[in-house]
């Protein structure tokens, strides 16, 4: 039987890989919020297909470590929250890039 070809070691756990931007759902916000200053919720929530629910979750997360700013105010007398992406979440992206990168670079051409 033939053996595996000597590239499959590129297959194994990424140790770098920052496991809370590589969820899809907040990998959607953080990339739509690193092209912007900042977004609204239903601009993300528009953008990203999430759920009011779903998304205000994934914000959390996002939120406690530091990676995005929620600001809450209000327009006129309706409710207004606006989401940026911080310097340390602008950071975590770009080394979540380069350690994609790494990865797809270390995969054999077929």
């Amino acid at each position: 039987m033939p053996q595996a070809p000597a590239a499959v070691d590129a297959a194994q756990p990424v140790p770098d890989i920052d496991r809370l931007v590589h969820e899809p759902a907040r990998l959607m916000v953080m990339a739509n919020l690193y092209v912007v200053d900042s977004a609204d919720f239903m601009y993300l929530m528009r953008r990203t297909e999430l759920t009011f629910g779903n998304l205000s979750s994934h914000l959390s997360k996002l939120e406690a470590a530091g990676y995005v700013a929620i600001d809450k105010r209000f327009a006129g007398k309706r409710p207004r929250t606006m989401v940026r992406l911080t310097d340390r979440g602008r950071a975590a992206l770009d080394a979540y890039r380069q350690s994609m990168e790494r990865v797809l670079d270390s995969l054999p051409v077929r």
